[in-house]
């Protein structure tokens, strides 16, 4: 299954470390700028149909990971959060290019099951072929390639087991984007675990991502309609049949500060030749802008800092500053029809350790908008594929 969603990579000219200690000082904890470009190729409780699954930030990872227990008797894997995947891919034992973190051992599980070529759900997947009877899948994940088996076993999140659940067994990866203990495919597709567990969860989620800094697993991911916020702003869930896996909203403006950036219309249009729009999509880390949509923001945010502020660039980021930025840019909202993801200075700003560098942590792009992770660090996010909407609230779960 191809996934195709992440820009190309930057030239690194330096690495950029996000850090904070505990009371607050900055220290270095991770390669920010390194996760951007690889971002460019990209409390359990259980009533009826309801489960809370903890979500931590997965440093030093980028990903927001999720512990996902697979096969019988259970094995714990740290699984990344991906709306814009489908299918859920695990390490498995042997796998070559694959992170020594952790594997999935399918051979002492007692229910994993390889799936043949006469299967239905192997003429689901893209790119599928055979050997000999084995189901194999060729996919790609940002820049990594990855060669698959089609099987099936138990997965159980929180306390809610799904037995017979299909996903990819990686037998290899060639690249560095493959989230080292696997991948949660949250996408539409009819293998994504929303799909395949709509008896149980009624075609419903919502997650709340704890920051970056986070070092507990304080976020949740809410699964099935019971449970969910009740105060809840909707925006209509529309679909581009060019890329019908995506989560794709009406973006109608974007704010810095109080002020309406003028951005013409054509930049948040829906596209259905080439896959244009607007996506929410928990498996990026920075947040794309088409580039007449990115240059009005950067350019206003450029003005709230004041005529005398030296911009610079590091990386992929071209919005950066030597000097304090205080009240100067007190918030910037995401407009969308029916709601807001109205932001602090948290979901779009990155801090550096040297030189006290501070960037504005967005970039363009030449086709897609694309609303990524770190802007949507606390806040919840519904996922309505029953109704067609998605809800959009403020909550804190750093």
């Amino acid at each position: 299954m191809e996934l195709t969603r992440r820009l190309q990579p930057l030239l690194l000219v330096l690495l950029f470390s996000v850090a904070y200690s505990d009371n607050g000082a900055r220290t270095p904890l991770l390669s920010v700028l390194q996760m951007q470009a690889d971002d460019h190729i990209r409390f359990s409780s259980l009533v009826a149909g309801r489960s809370f699954v903890p979500i931590g930030s997965g440093r030093p990872s980028p990903n927001h990971v999720v512990k996902a227990k697979i096969g019988t008797p259970a094995q714990t894997l740290l699984m990344a959060l991906d709306t814009s995947t489908d299918m859920t891919m695990v390490p498995c034992t042997g796998c070559i290019g694959c992170s020594s973190a952790a594997t999935f051992a399918f051979a002492k599980s007692t229910t994993f099951k390889p799936l043949n070529c006469a299967a239905a759900q192997c003429k689901q997947v893209q790119n599928s072929n055979c050997l000999g009877t084995v189901c194999l899948m060729n996919m790609t994940y940002g820049a990594s390639s990855i060669a698959a088996n089609l099987a099936q076993d138990n997965i159980t999140l929180a306390t809610d087991s799904i037995h017979g659940y299909y996903f990819g067994c990686i037998q290899k990866a060639v690249g560095a984007l493959v989230p080292p203990q696997g991948v949660l495919g949250l996408g539409r597709g009819s293998l994504s675990l929303i799909s395949q567990s709509k008896s149980l969860y009624k075609s419903t989620f919502s997650y709340c991502l704890p920051s970056i800094k986070s070092t507990s697993f304080s976020g949740t991911l809410r699964l099935g309609p019971n449970g969910q916020p009740k105060n809840i702003k909707y925006t209509p869930l529309l679909t581009n049949p060019r890329r019908p896996s995506l989560y794709y909203v009406k973006l109608i403006g974007i704010k810095v500060g109080p002020k309406l950036v003028n951005i013409p219309p054509s930049a948040f249009a829906l596209d259905k030749n080439n896959g244009a729009g607007t996506i929410i999509d928990s498996g990026t880390v920075f947040t794309r802008l088409v580039t007449p949509a990115y240059t009005a923001v950067r350019d206003e945010f450029r003005r709230r800092m004041g005529r005398h502020s030296v911009v610079s660039s590091l990386g992929g980021f071209d919005t950066c500053y030597t000097i304090p930025i205080g009240k100067q840019v007190p918030t910037m909202t995401f407009m969308f029809e029916g709601a807001e993801l109205s932001m602090k200075q948290e979901n779009f700003l990155i801090y550096g350790s040297a030189g006290g560098i501070t960037c504005l942590a967005m970039s363009a792009s030449p086709s897609m908008n694309v609303i990524a992770s770190m802007q949507q660090q606390n806040h919840r996010i519904l996922f309505d594929l029953k109704n067609l909407k998605i809800g959009i609230s403020a909550e804190r779960c750093s």
